[in-house]
């Protein structure tokens, strides 16, 4: 290794011992794309499937969740925002809990925080979409355009709402 490379290393090194939050909240952002990229493959395989292939497209609509206009997806998008969300959020639990915060909290009782959160984020991503496509779309955008902004809106609100909460309650050191 150079000199300047050394060089380098240490000034990121103490950097990051200088400013260990601020480095916690980038790699927090940075690592939730592991989720992110996880939702958004998601998305677009249950779009393909649920949708494209097997036309599960007939309206749904159960209490909060509204998916019956025709561009919402129906139950096919109510489905495949569900799997895309649960997959992300397992995901996110493992990589937020063992990379980035390094928690030593029990993993049962961390998990089970964990689920309160993540039940809270499902329920908000599985009512926001129906309503985001259906904005899309009468905008102008392809349906599978409007379920890549409706799963960007998800990831963003997920990553406001859930990093206090995980740093400050789920996954306290």
């Amino acid at each position: 290794m150079s000199s300047n490379n050394k060089v380098s290393n240490n000034v990121v090194k103490r950097w990051i011992q200088e400013h260990p939050n601020i480095w916690e909240f980038i790699a927090f952002n940075v690592l939730s794309n592991i989720s992110t990229i996880s939702r958004f493959m998601m998305a677009w395989i249950g779009t393909y499937i649920f949708i494209s292939t097997l036309h599960i497209t007939q309206p749904f609509s159960f209490l909060i969740f509204d998916y019956s206009n025709e561009n919402s997806g129906g139950l096919g998008g109510f489905l495949t925002f569900l799997i895309a969300e649960i997959i992300a959020q397992i995901v996110n639990f493992i990589v937020q809990m063992k990379l980035v915060f390094k928690s030593n909290a029990a993993v049962q009782e961390a998990a089970g925080k964990y689920a309160i959160l993540a039940i809270i984020i499902i329920v908000v991503s599985l009512v926001l979409p129906g309503y985001i496509i259906n904005l899309c779309v009468a905008s102008g955008m392809t349906t599978e355009l409007s379920a890549t902004v409706a799963s960007l809106v998800n990831t963003l609100l997920a990553v406001v709402v859930s990093y206090p909460i995980l740093k400050f309650w789920i996954m306290k050191k």
